[in-house]
């Protein structure tokens, strides 16, 4: 049965089976000494059958130190692991062993035998374990080099394949013994981002095939946002927000999971507003800068438009995106609201009930073209400063704009004289 079919079968049956478990982990380096460090910090979090799980996190948050006592290369301080139901933590060295063939592990740098071939690399571990015959091997190196599409690689050295192809070589050596459980450590992170996409769908593609548990590792939220169903951020040794991909995503409740999530969905404010001031509270003629999140089918509806055409309120987009999320549609789009109090607030209303959050930056206050009156057009020897303004006698305060620059009637353009417009708040 694949891992799909699996999960519908237990969320409808109502059971879970927790095939790993971190109760408590507390992880202390040089403890009691003056260098004593606390890589991970009473840490607890379990991990369903056929789920991939991220663990993301920036440089030193502890994230590989965390994945390596998943198969007790790192011995906790204290807490407990638990994996397939059995309890790590108290094995002996040699239970230890065999217990750590059922979960294999990827790594950044790969770590294959470049003296060794391709079809040699995949079949270390079997000949390691000792249990089978080289015939038998034989026949399981073929199959696994058929499952990562690397069958006419077999007697190539490492030297000869390109970075994804390496990391390949890497996953079929680490399901060789058949694990439950698929451990990956910064397995992308040297690769480009075709490659990357790549590699995380064959990871898709086993852990529908094979039913594998699998965990990723990670500081990029891209690979978290393209395959992982469950996601926990760390951060100096504690897990600061853990929950399901696209909620984490949608509704960020840390720091630094906003942060981690800006970079992957561009949430930032658009470059327009990054340099202009924008007041937390609505005044005469200001405009509201609003963030909307559209998911699912919703993020190809002409909301805007209905929303405009509805309140009879300006909107103009300054920026958005549309993204998929483990291929649920994901939009998310800037936009400004001109008009009363009254209009803004009600289209407010209206574009809340059409998508799926809502979130007012603040207000724009700046000045646009059609704010200021007409005072006229003069000729200027040289250039005025742009955005400047004097006080006039008769008309008061006035702005110099360049927005309206045509070019003079003999067909040169205005190097030395230039008409100018001359506007006045009204």
């Amino acid at each position: 049965m694949g891992a799909l079919s699996g999960l519908k079968q237990r969320f409808c049956t109502g059971s879970v089976l927790q095939v790993i478990e971190l109760k408590n982990i507390e992880k202390v380096y040089n403890q009691g000494t003056s260098t004593e460090v606390r890589a991970l910090k009473n840490i607890s979090l379990s991990i369903e059958q056929g789920e991939i799980f991220g663990v993301i996190g920036l440089s030193g948050a502890g994230k590989s130190t965390l994945i390596r006592h998943i198969n007790m290369l790192e011995r906790p301080t204290s807490g407990q692991v638990i994996v397939d139901g059995q309890d790590l933590t108290a094995m002996s060295e040699s239970a230890l062993r065999s217990a750590r063939s059922r979960i294999g592990m990827i790594f950044q740098s790969f770590n294959l035998l470049s003296s060794a071939t391709v079809a040699d690399n995949i079949a270390f571990p079997l000949k390691l374990e000792g249990k089978m015959s080289d015939e038998a091997i034989k026949v399981r190196v073929t199959e696994l080099l058929d499952l990562v599409g690397l069958s006419d690689k077999a007697r190539m050295y490492p030297a000869q394949l390109s970075g994804g192809q390496k990391q390949r070589v890497g996953i079929a050596r680490a399901l060789a013994n058949n694990p439950k459980v698929l451990l990956c450590d910064e397995a992308t992170s040297a690769l480009d981002p075709k490659t990357t996409m790549s590699i995380l769908k064959l990871l898709t593609d086993l852990r529908d095939k094979l039913n594998l548990t699998i965990v990723i590792i990670t500081h990029q939220m891209e690979v978290i946002k393209e395959c992982c169903d469950r996601v926990a951020v760390i951060d100096g040794g504690v897990i600061s927000e853990m929950g399901p991909t696209l909620k984490v995503f949608t509704d960020p409740q840390q720091d630094l999971t906003r942060r981690l999530v800006s970079a992957a969905v561009r949430r930032d404010l658009p470059e327009l507003l990054r340099h202009t001031e924008i007041v937390p509270e609505y005044t005469e003629g200001s405009k509201a800068v609003i963030e909307l999140l559209f998911l699912g089918p919703k993020a190809d509806a002409p909301v805007i438009v209905e929303v405009a055409m509805l309140c009879k309120v300006m909107i103009s987009i300054l920026g958005g995106s549309i993204d998929h999320i483990k291929k649920e549609p994901f939009g998310l789009m800037v936009v400004e609201v001109g008009g009363s109090r009254e209009e803004i607030e009600h289209a407010l209303v209206e574009l809340k009930a059409r998508v799926h959050k809502v979130e007012v930056l603040g207000y724009d206050q700046r000045k646009q073209l059609s704010d200021f009156q007409w005072v006229g057009t003069v000729l200027t020897h040289g250039r005025p400063v742009m955005g400047g303004h004097f006080t006039d006698s008769v008309h008061g305060r006035c702005f110099i704009s360049n927005l309206y620059r045509p070019w003079c009637s003999s067909g040169r353009a205005a190097a030395y004289h230039l008409p100018w417009l001359f506007l006045r708040e009204p």
